[in-house]
């Protein structure tokens, strides 16, 4: 049996920062689903490597390696992507980091960081993929948010800004680009098991609140954003924009 509607073959896709993690398991999800994979991240033998591993598999993947947080080398490596592989049919800007501290003795070297990773990235590497998606007619961008762009925590007053930003960037991506056959939406993931939050899932203190505290009862875990992903990149979702889907187990719906 096949779903037309979810299928993703011959579109290529982007995924920044998806050598490890939530980037690398929505890579991975959407290869499955048929699309050819461009995996990005810094490090160029780490991408190459992910890109390998997907190909084990009997799936399509390439590696292109630029620093996204640089708006040059992000608008080249497009452009790279464009010409010697083939379109980008779908963006998945995922690249982001964390800083755990204290706001009043927040570094302030560190909250430009956050920025520029978590928020700049996305319209340096969107703008130029828009650019070319809008000349084809259609395309599909999917930022990755957080549940705290809808709540907070102590120790990450930065980062919940940075994830606010990207819900209402995407807001504003979608009504900017919709009209040109444009989808732009988010997925805001609630706790997951992945390296950036390694140290959290290794405390038992934590853990137990965290339990306690989502409905489901337990972290998520990273292939259960796929499915969120793929309908957010396929036809499915032709009249979904400037949505963002959470998938957090309830936390963001229960007190």
């Amino acid at each position: 049996m096949s779903f037309p509607l979810f299928d993703l073959t011959g579109r290529r896709a982007l995924v920044t920062g998806s050598s490890q993690g939530i980037g690398y398991g929505l890579a991975l999800g959407l290869a499955e689903h048929g699309a050819c994979l461009v995996i990005n991240g810094r490090n160029a033998e780490k991408a190459a490597a992910a890109a390998e591993t997907i190909r084990a598999r009997g799936l399509h993947a390439l590696s292109v390696a630029f620093d996204v947080t640089d708006a040059a080398a992000a608008r080249e490596g497009v452009a790279y992507i464009e010409s010697e592989i083939g379109p980008v049919d779908i963006l998945v800007n995922n690249a982001g980091m964390q800083f755990r501290t204290p706001l009043e003795s927040f570094p302030i070297e560190k909250w430009d960081e956050l920025l520029k990773t978590n928020v700049s990235s996305i319209f340096y590497v969107s703008q130029p993929v828009a650019q070319a998606m809008i000349g084809r007619g259609r395309g599909k961008i999917i930022n990755i948010a957080s549940v705290q762009a809808e709540l907070a925590r102590p120790g990450i007053a930065p980062y919940t800004a940075t994830k606010g930003a990207v819900r209402n960037l995407t807001r504003g991506m979608a009504t900017d680009w919709a009209k040109y056959g444009l989808q732009v939406n988010a997925i805001a993931p609630g706790y997951f098991k992945t390296p950036l939050n390694q140290a959290l899932v290794d405390d038992p203190k934590f853990s137990a609140w965290l339990e306690t505290r989502t409905p489901a009862g337990r972290w998520g875990n990273v292939e259960e954003l796929v499915g969120a992903a793929v309908f957010l990149a396929s036809d499915a979702s032709s009249f979904v924009n400037g949505h963002m889907l959470m998938v957090d187990g309830g936390i963001a719906a229960s007190l």
